[in-house]
């Protein structure tokens, strides 16, 4: 049963941000060092050393569809200490990695890793919650997650200066000891045995057969994608933009996290109004805007030089915090259909958005060279994809209701 009304525990929130807040760690703290692995394992071009980041992503999509299927059929804790071992294991290859392909082998299989407590979290919480309240928890838990984007950075950029860069792998793996150890002490399982699915050869495409089923699972998997493979491109670019394009190495993080507040700050808000205005709505104008600031950008310079930092900034945290009542409310949207189908609903959900913004980030990322404006041409294109997708799949439902 849903705990549909029932205020949201501090613990729970933390713990669930905790797990989806190992990715960010893993994504985010190398960011200062990637020129500098890059050194390490003989790769100097800038572009190439983008797939440390990139493939991360291929991994978190790819895991998801083998972790989702099995947590609905032995429970989620299970999986998620399995996610942990090979995360653990993969940290060790990229340690000792004497050239780029091993390191994006390794980094592939973090995210195949870490792609079990995403994802179960997000089970987790739906086998918990329903409806807009699921979407005030998934909120919450985003606005403390993004707290690590905001330090993780500046506390990569200490431990390489204090350490190399093998201290950041190192502080990971300690983080998931952690976590872990927090997880098997303080969560209970959430899939109750009635609800577990017997685990054959036809549980996934069963579960897919479901899935398709409910066109707005469908079209908010497919935003999602867009969405996020719009931001990949900034991920997987900042450092080559802040570093190379504007010259500011030193104050690389603090420009980086002072960005990630700008999400945290309006994931909070989207979490204290989105049981008054609803995830629909909310998502819906924060996507209208989110298209008109990456128009606004790429019509104003177009064929004209870096503008100011500040200006760079100032567009990016409008972008930014229009993602803040756009990420949860999408997975919520998606996910309300599919609770009897929690688990492997979350993982055809993150494998489909994950895989579709590779892509989309590579090959905008390719064109993010000496000029940001690749970068908001390519969020104004994928925002304006998203909204047609939102309007389409939205706007008729409200109209038959309405006549109704």
């Amino acid at each position: 049963m849903q705990n549909q009304n029932q205020k949201p525990n501090f613990e729970f929130v933390a713990l669930m941000a905790a797990l989806m807040s190992i990715v960010a760690l893993a994504i985010d703290a190398i960011l200062p060092a990637i020129s500098n692995i890059g050194e390490a394992i003989n790769s100097t071009d800038p572009t190439d050393n983008q797939l440390l980041v990139t493939m991360i992503f291929l991994g978190l999509g790819v895991g998801q569809l083998f972790f989702g299927p099995i947590s609905d059929s032995f429970g989620r804790k299970p999986v998620v200490y399995i996610g942990f071992s090979i995360f653990l294991i993969a940290s060790v290859i990229c340690l000792m990695a004497p050239n780029l392909e091993i390191m994006v082998i390794g980094r592939i299989l973090q995210g195949i890793g870490l792609s079990a407590p995403r994802t179960i979290s997000i089970s987790i919480i739906r086998d918990s919650y329903e409806g807009d309240y699921m979407a005030k928890i998934m909120s919450f838990v985003t606005a403390f997650f993004i707290l690590v984007p905001v330090v993780a950075p500046a506390i990569g950029k200490l431990i390489l200066d204090a350490s190399g860069w093998q201290g950041i792998f190192y502080v990971q793996m300690f983080f998931v000891l952690v976590v872990s150890y927090w997880f098997w002490k303080r969560q209970a399982e959430t899939l109750h045995p009635e609800y577990k699915i017997p685990f054959t050869r036809h549980v996934f495409m069963d579960g897919v057969r479901e899935f398709i089923k409910y066109r707005e699972t469908i079209a908010f998997t497919l935003i999602s994608g867009l969405v996020t493979g719009a931001f990949l491109v900034y991920l997987s670019s900042a450092q080559h933009i802040f570093e190379d394009q504007y010259a500011l190495k030193e104050v690389f993080p603090y420009i980086f996290a002072g960005l990630a507040i700008s999400i945290g700050l309006s994931t909070f808000m989207n979490g204290t109004m989105v049981m008054r205005f609803g995830m629909r709505k909310l998502s819906l104008m924060a996507t209208i805007v989110f298209c008109a600031v990456a128009l606004t950008y790429s019509i104003v310079f177009l064929n004209s030089p870096n503008p100011n930092i500040y200006v760079l900034v100032g567009f990016l945290s409008v972008q930014f915090f229009c993602l803040g009542f756009m990420w949860g409310n999408f997975r919520s949207i998606a996910m309300e259909p599919i609770g009897h189908i929690a688990g492997i609903g979350a993982a055809i959900n993150g494998f489909i958005s994950t895989v579709l913004s590779i892509p989309i980030a590579t090959f905008i990322g390719d064109f993010v060279k000496d000029s940001v404006w690749p970068l908001f041409a390519g969020l104004a294109i994928c925002g304006m994809v998203a909204l047609a997708l939102f309007l389409l799949t939205h706007l008729p439902k409200r109209k038959s209701i309405t006549a109704s």
